[in-house]
């Protein structure tokens, strides 16, 4: 999706300056190329550990600041001026949500007013999902702050699936344990569009959006999709969680081995799937209007 109707690049005061945390990530990187264009030198902040990285966005206007969610220290100078930011979640699940309270605890003390957060779908417990816990505290921190706020419930990524269907076109095989559960996966560019108007518009304050693709696709669906584009039969292979994670860690031995641990990450999506915590289809026109106000639960 292209920043067409609804993406408003300047906020609404025409003096706002807008900030992007983790924006050397392909997620940050895709939002600050939608904004930049329309921003004043100066206007749009992009924050990262490794600002070199953005040296191109740089050239073009933008202020380029260092900071890393490990270093608290360093966070109130990098997000001082800024009056609207995108909370990109960080990636380690295990300390994040730790990370994003004092994120949004340093932005409050530079003065910041505003902040968007990229979340998961239906965060709440009991959703078994390994992300879900980190993106729900995060919520609540968002809630109980002195801060506005839009929350951005982001399905998984479209981008995702790509290794998924080259190695079930190699086995002929999709082994999952999704059941029959539905997700309609969403495109990085897509949640990128979605991310800059939420952050440039002030109309999304206090909302709560979903943000998925058009279509709900349960895994014989994605295994019939891969056959057909990929010229052979594809069967879909439903297998329990255990077998699951055995088959993704090769059968390692530990659970402290980094292959089992990722395997029970993944393990973890495909049960909140089958359990229908993802089951969720959104219109990414309506997200990009204004819509009804839902409450952080």
């Amino acid at each position: 999706m292209d920043a067409g109707p609804g993406v408003t690049a300047r906020p609404a005061d025409g003096h706002s300056r807008l900030l992007i945390t983790g924006a050397s990530g392909a997620l940050g990187r895709m939002t600050a190329h939608l904004l930049v264009p329309e921003c004043r030198r100066g206007e749009l902040i992009l924050v990262s550990r490794t600002p070199e990285a953005l040296s191109d966005l740089a050239e073009r206007g933008a202020d380029v600041r260092f900071a890393d969610f490990d270093e608290p220290g360093s966070l109130r100078d990098a997000f001082a001026g800024a009056d609207r930011m995108l909370l990109i979640s960080a990636s380690d699940v295990e300390v994040r949500a730790e990370q994003h309270r004092s994120a949004i605890r340093s932005a409050s003390e530079a003065g910041v007013r505003h902040i968007v957060y990229t979340s998961g779908l239906n965060p709440e417990p009991p959703n078994p999902a390994v992300i879900a816990p980190s993106h729900h505290a995060t919520e609540r921190a968002l809630a109980e702050s002195d801060l506005s706020w839009t929350v951005l419930r982001n399905s998984l990524y479209a981008e995702y699936q790509v290794p998924e269907a080259a190695q079930a076109l190699a086995a002929g095989e999709l082994a999952h344990n999704r059941g029959d559960g539905e997700i309609a996966y969403v495109s990085r560019s897509d949640c990128a569009a979605v991310a800059a108007a939420a952050l440039a518009t002030p109309a999304h304050d206090g909302r709560v959006y979903d943000v998925t693709g058009p279509e709900l696709h349960s895994a014989k669906a994605l295994a019939a999709l891969y056959g057909e584009l990929g010229g052979r039969g594809v069967t879909a292979t439903s297998l329990s969680d255990d077998d699951f994670v055995a088959r993704l860690s090769g059968h390692a031995d530990s659970d402290d081995d980094h292959a089992r641990y990722g395997a029970r990450l993944v393990a973890s999506l495909g049960r909140s799937i089958r359990e229908g915590y993802m089951a969720v289809q959104a219109d990414l026109e309506q997200t990009l209007a204004p819509a009804s106000r839902r409450t952080l639960r």
